[in-house]
């Protein structure tokens, strides 16, 4: 992904004490600004924050939407877990979970926030997340600790390890340290269709963040020397293939699909 050439600070607030701040400071490279200067506020186009629900990243100015916080006890990701869409989504059968009794390893290359990485974790999956923004990793990391202190997804993100660094780097290192997986999931960054209000909201932030995912192509490579069940890469319905490669079949959905490189049998 790209880097960001967008004003970001992060906005001292009550709910962040010296030792947060500290820590957040130092892993994500960023300058502190004060909740009571709104001036230097204004001057920001993006400020994280530790809000009373957790770590928040948020646009500034006048109509900008609510803010982004990785959440895996209550919202959308907690509804789905109590009420349903387990087994039955789209990703659980392009993994593979249903193939095997076995808990599969998944390198999850681009984690985002961290959303398909846990629905795996839901089915048992132990699911290695890589996630190259400093950024996105610090919200990410918050969601995953405060999701461990519940008694319910404390067991599930148990089996989700977050790693720092770059997709394509990591993956050449595991490759060198003879270290694989079941799967390798890719979910590159694209410009996304989903006219959901929430999916929406963060996609164009992140795209703002981010910019787009240059370096995309080179991480089917990889992917295919790590994986040794199959490699997964969710697309926007009518982008290219990855690479240029085409897969060895597709799941298609209604806005998206799901690109399948098998390699073997479980």
């Amino acid at each position: 992904m790209g880097t960001s050439q967008l004003d970001i600070s992060i906005l001292q607030t009550p709910e962040c004490d010296v030792e947060k701040l500290e820590s957040l400071k130092h892993d994500t490279g960023l300058s502190v600004i004060e909740a009571d200067s709104p001036k230097a506020i204004r001057h920001q186009q993006l400020i994280l924050w530790y809000s009373p629900n957790g770590l928040a990243l948020q646009q500034t100015g006048k109509g900008a939407p609510g803010p982004v916080i990785v959440d895996f006890v209550g919202g959308a990701v907690g509804h789905r877990r109590k009420f349903g869409g387990g087994k039955s989504q789209s990703i659980v059968k392009a993994v593979g979970v249903a193939d095997t009794s076995r808990q599969l390893h998944v390198l999850d290359a681009t984690a985002g926030l961290g959303r398909d990485a846990y629905v795996l974790a839901t089915l048992g999956c132990h699911v290695t997340m890589i996630e190259r923004s400093p950024v996105v990793r610090a919200l990410l990391t918050d969601g995953l600790s405060r999701a461990a202190e519940d008694a319910e997804t404390g067991v599930i993100v148990s089996r989700m390890e977050l790693a720092s660094g770059h997709a394509l780097e990591l993956m050449n290192q595991f490759i060198d340290g003879d270290r694989h997986f079941d799967v390798v999931y890719l979910d590159p960054m694209f410009p996304h269709r989903d006219k959901s209000a929430a999916v929406k909201k963060e996609m164009v932030l992140f795209q703002n963040l981010l910019g787009p995912d240059g370096d995309a192509d080179d991480l089917l490579a990889p992917a295919l020397k790590l994986a040794q069940h199959r490699v997964v890469v969710k697309r926007p319905k009518k982008a290219p293939d990855l690479n240029e490669q085409e897969p060895g079949y597709r799941l298609e959905g209604k806005s998206g699909r799901f690109d399948i490189y098998p390699l073997k049998k479980l």
